[in-house]
């Protein structure tokens, strides 16, 4: 079954569009209608779609506005853009904006059912490159665990990668559970110091009694517990590669020390006077805006500019939905192998409940969510019952609409309750209302423009 839905105020163009998809013999059509842009994007939100065909022009919004909203919720859903008026500078900025196809009204029955076999069949093309691969075949464009097939998540790799044979320090910055440490090893493992040690300590996990040790290592009896002499990450990243996650939490007492060892590449252990020259990259990573700490003074500027060299972003997995299926089909494989089950993927309403979720725990949440379903489902397809509650956000309800229109709507409401109560009698609607009936006259003009 093929669920598609019509966003468009004319009933006439609604009614042939039902038409043309009842004689559709495959794919099999379940279809759904609204008058609205707000109408259309809730059962957008609230059901399963697979294909929308929207009005460019609507009473409440257009076509454009419905299309960004859709991709906004799920960017595998195509959308349709319908228009009356054939306009080739108009169709190319449509398809600019995103959309998958153009129509031009009055529609053609053969045009529609072409276009959505040919939607159809590339929906299954996509789903079938998301199935388990043949043996021996790389499963997506991945290393080092950093799956995706998007085009955000690929510009951040292809920057990544032609970073990594340099020396140069990096900053990789996103949220928590982007895969900042993922991306860190990429680079490492094909960088010119891939055979040597990649070395990561994550400084938020430190005490900040233990970071300066942690990080350059002590002398015997250098404090309390000191009992022997110990080496630090720098030292066992010589050669090799160091990745300090989150810092943005190092202490300042300890940033003085960090930038003498990036800049002049030397080390001296807490309780030792003695440099010790080391060769180590530095790959840095953080979750927090390192120039607003700077001009709150609890990140020196010094060593913001020595490691900020190159900056790697990465996006959030709210931003990167289109690559939510692959990673599903990754996760699904990884954890039927080490919880000896055999799951082959998910139902359309369980995936369309994870494109609707906002995660904002990005990859490393969508991966607990998909191990617990892999370990609790009953059967070889992932059911929605088997996720956990997910939020479902309606991002086009949480804007306010401008107060001029909300004006509008409601002296509209009043006008309109009055004339019905006085079955169209404009001049009794007025006395009910308080104002003159060339005052109603003159409202109705602005409300109603067309008559």
């Amino acid at each position: 079954m093929m669920t598609i839905l019509a966003i468009d105020d004319d009933p006439a163009q609604l009614e042939r569009l039902a038409l043309i998809f009842k004689h559709i013999q495959y794919p099999p059509v379940e279809y759904l209608t609204a008058e609205t842009k707000q109408e259309g994007l809730q059962l957008a939100h609230d059901q399963v779609i697979d294909l929308v065909f929207t009005d460019l022009r609507l009473p409440d919004g257009d076509g454009i506005e419905v299309l960004n909203a859709i991709k906004q919720m799920n960017p595998m859903i195509p959308v349709v853009v319908m228009t009356a008026f054939s306009d080739a500078r108009e169709a190319v900025e449509i398809l600019k904006q995103g959309a998958d196809d153009y129509l031009v009204k009055p529609t053609n029955a053969e045009e529609i059912e072409k276009m959505v076999l040919r939607i159809y069949e590339k929906g299954v093309l996509i789903r079938e490159a998301f199935l388990p691969p043949a043996e021996g075949k790389e499963s997506s464009p991945a290393s080092a665990g950093i799956i995706y097939q998007g085009n955000k998540m690929a510009q951040v790799m292809q920057t990544a990668a032609r970073c990594a044979e340099s020396d140069a320090t990096i900053v990789v910055c996103g949220e928590s559970g982007t895969g900042k440490e993922l991306v860190a090893r990429f680079i490492h493992e094909r960088s010119l110091r891939k055979n040597q040690p990649f070395v990561a300590v994550n400084i938020s996990a430190l005490a900040e009694s233990l970071a300066e040790s942690e990080l350059f290592g002590h002398k015997k009896g250098a404090f309390t517990g000191a009992d022997t002499d110990r080496i630090g990450r720098f030292e066992m990243a010589n050669g090799g590669t160091l990745f300090i996650d989150e810092i943005g939490d190092i202490p300042v007492a300890i940033q003085v020390k960090l930038l003498r060892a990036i800049q002049f590449g030397t080390i001296e252990r807490l309780g030792e006077n003695t440099p010790r020259q080391l060769n180590v990259r530095i790959i840095a990573a953080t979750n927090r805006n390192l120039s607003a700490l700077v001009e709150q003074g609890v990140f020196r500027k010094d060593l913001y500019y020595r490691i900020n060299v190159i900056t790697l972003e990465l996006p959030p997995l709210r931003h990167r939905k289109e690559d939510i299926p692959v990673l599903v089909e990754h996760f699904i494989n990884k954890f039927n192998e080490r919880n000896h089950r055999n799951v082959r993927g998910l139902s359309r309403e369980a995936m369309n409940a994870l494109m609707h979720h906002d995660f904002p725990g990005n990859v490393r949440e969508l991966e607990n969510i998909i191990e617990r379903a892999v370990v609790l489902c009953r059967g070889d397809i992932i059911l929605e019952r088997d996720l956990p509650p997910l939020n479902k956000n309606a991002p086009w309800q949480m804007v306010e609409k401008p107060y001029e229109q909300q004006m509008a709507e409601f002296e509209r409401s009043l006008i309109e309750k009055a004339l019905n109560d006085t079955k169209g009698n404009k001049s009794a609607a007025a006395r009910a209302l308080g104002i003159t009936e060339r005052h109603l006259r003159s409202r109705l003009e602005r409300l109603y423009p067309t008559g």
